[in-house]
């Protein structure tokens, strides 16, 4: 548990800080962005920036921000002065409906269609390999124009297919690969020998074995939902973080864009741990 504790602190660490650096290392402020277009003179512009803290030393800034994240002070909006915490909890709910339904989408149909090609299938194989070689953007692009035509309101429905339909391809080819491992090894053959039906030894022995290796790939595509629905989002006008961290960068609303980042690599932690312990939990043997 201290282990996993201390890879908690590194990790949000880690990814706050270069998402601190790197977004310094942009040209310009949004300060100076905002204002200049604004027609506001040089001296104006320098005082907003001494009164937001812009005009320190980098690593004092730096400091001071790790200093609030360490009580959970996310920071302002520099462009509208609202609470981080408070704009990331605004659309937090948009985003977790989205990836909820799509994870959920995807799990259906990645476990349906591994399990079908793992037993030499065609079809599935290439319904497989056409959702992990497809972008989102095509397929939402795709989608959307289809439904437009159709007069089809996209609401949650669609944009939950198109993530759910590429999160499928990573799970369902895992659950393949392991569908065909399993049913070739040793203790199959002996099931078969003792006159077990095909049915009961699919459904028993290899579809239950085959969905172990599963499950931490599911937590890696939550994470990955959590985090990548800025295109999808986009595509479909859907409020949510994804929105928010698309606009906060080209803004360079720099509190705003590490708020996110830092609560993103809290939640795909968090996500990993729980499939940790619920593997332990399927599998006594593996250690939590």
């Amino acid at each position: 548990m201290t282990q996993r504790f201390i890879t908690l602190i590194g990790t949000l660490w880690l990814t706050s800080s270069l998402s601190f650096f790197a977004l310094r290392l942009l040209p310009g402020d949004a300060i100076s962005s905002q204002l200049l277009d604004s027609g506001a003179s040089a001296s104006i512009i320098a005082s907003r920036q001494t009164a937001l803290g812009l005009d320190q030393p980098l690593v004092q800034q730096y400091i001071q921000w790790l200093a609030g994240i360490t009580q959970g002070n996310l920071g302002v909006s520099i462009t509208d002065g609202r609470s981080v915490t408070e704009i990331i909890l605004q659309q937090l709910p948009e985003t977790l409906e989205l990836t909820t339904t799509a994870i959920l989408i995807a799990i259906v149909t990645g476990i349906g269609l591994g399990c079908w090609a793992g037993f030499d299938h065609t079809l599935p194989k290439v319904i497989l390999s056409g959702s992990l070689s497809t972008p989102i953007y095509w397929t939402g692009t795709l989608v959307l124009w289809i439904s437009t035509r159709g007069n089809t309101a996209s609401g949650l429905f669609l944009p939950s297919i198109v993530l759910g339909f590429h999160t499928a391809g990573a799970i369902g080819r895992i659950i393949s690969a392991s569908v065909e491992e399993i049913r070739h090894a040793d203790f199959i053959t002996t099931a078969h020998s003792k006159g077990l039906s095909r049915h009961l030894i699919q459904r028993r022995h290899i579809l239950r074995a085959s969905l172990l290796p599963a499950v931490n790939v599911i937590a890696l595509q939550t994470g990955f939902l959590i985090s990548g629905t800025i295109i999808t989002e986009t595509v479909f006008n859907r409020p949510g973080i994804g929105r928010i961290l698309l606009d906060a960068v080209m803004r360079q609303d720099y509190p705003v864009v590490q708020g996110i980042v830092v609560w993103t690599a809290f939640a795909y932690t968090l996500i990993n741990f729980a499939a940790d312990v619920i593997y332990h939990l399927i599998d006594p043997r593996v250690t939590a």
